[in-house]
């Protein structure tokens, strides 16, 4: 640098990420779908009560999801619940389907994802008729039937055909039907938790909503599990045989 030149500093404008967009959602639509959905799961890792899919369907009159809808993770409770009012107006048609600790322990977590997923569906098709394209979160489609079924597989839920489903991974946080999904489903889910926690209060569920809190595990330790445990999973301080009961 020269004797008597100033350095010029440039500022930056702060980054931010954008927020989920209906891009992909939208390019389903010009490929020949009339009704497209986006999905997602809540309560897969946790210790007590059900497994839960939000639906979010849209069509091509859908506009922009409303100001601060994201990915139920990045959001408070709080922050979720204000969204209710305005998702249940968003759409064409929304629901949540569970799949309960029982039927988790009958016949495994992603059976009883696709049983959870069949049923929000069945309930939005009885509103809309049936949806032609699901977007799910992640690189593994829980939704779609196996190609050979086993002896283990979920009971059969009447309700429409299953529509063609695309993987992305991440779509949480870019596609705005899933990450709407997830708001309700985890909504519905903890709302659900809270409720039950009274009947169960060792295990504190109205904080952690069954996932393994050190008070969670405490209450296992001492209690064993409820009958709203996932009691074929291997759960912390419990001995294999499962037994205990709260």
């Amino acid at each position: 640098m020269s004797v008597g030149t100033t350095p010029v500093v440039v500022a930056r404008r702060p980054t931010t990420r954008p927020g989920p967009h209906l891009r992909h959602e939208r390019l389903l639509l010009r490929d020949g779908a009339r009704l497209v959905a986006g999905m997602d799961e809540v309560g897969r890792g946790a210790l007590a009560g059900p497994v839960s899919v939000g639906v979010v369907v849209i069509d091509a009159t859908t506009r922009s999801a409303p100001r601060g809808v994201a990915d139920s993770k990045l959001l408070t409770p709080l922050a979720r619940t204000a969204l209710l009012p305005a998702l249940g107006r968003w759409g064409v048609a929304r629901a949540v389907g569970h799949a309960s600790a029982a039927e988790i322990d009958e016949i495994g977590i992603i059976a009883a994802l696709r049983l959870a997923g069949t049923r929000a569906l069945s309930v939005v098709a009885a509103l809309v008729g049936p949806v032609d394209a699901v977007l799910l979160d992640g690189s593994h489609d829980w939704l779609s039937a196996p190609a050979q079924p086993s002896l283990f597989d979920e009971p059969v839920v009447d309700g429409p055909a299953r529509p063609r489903v695309h993987l992305r991974v991440k779509a949480d946080r870019t596609c705005a039907s899933v990450a709407a999904a997830s708001v309700l489903a985890k909504c519905e889910r903890d709302a659900m938790m809270v409720t039950l926690a009274p009947e169960h209060a060792p295990y504190r569920w109205d904080e952690n909503k069954g996932y393994a809190s050190p008070d969670h595990l405490a209450a296992l330790g001492e209690h064993g599990p409820s009958v709203l445990h996932r009691r074929s999973w291997r759960l912390p301080g419990v001995p294999d045989d499962g037994a205990g009961g709260g």
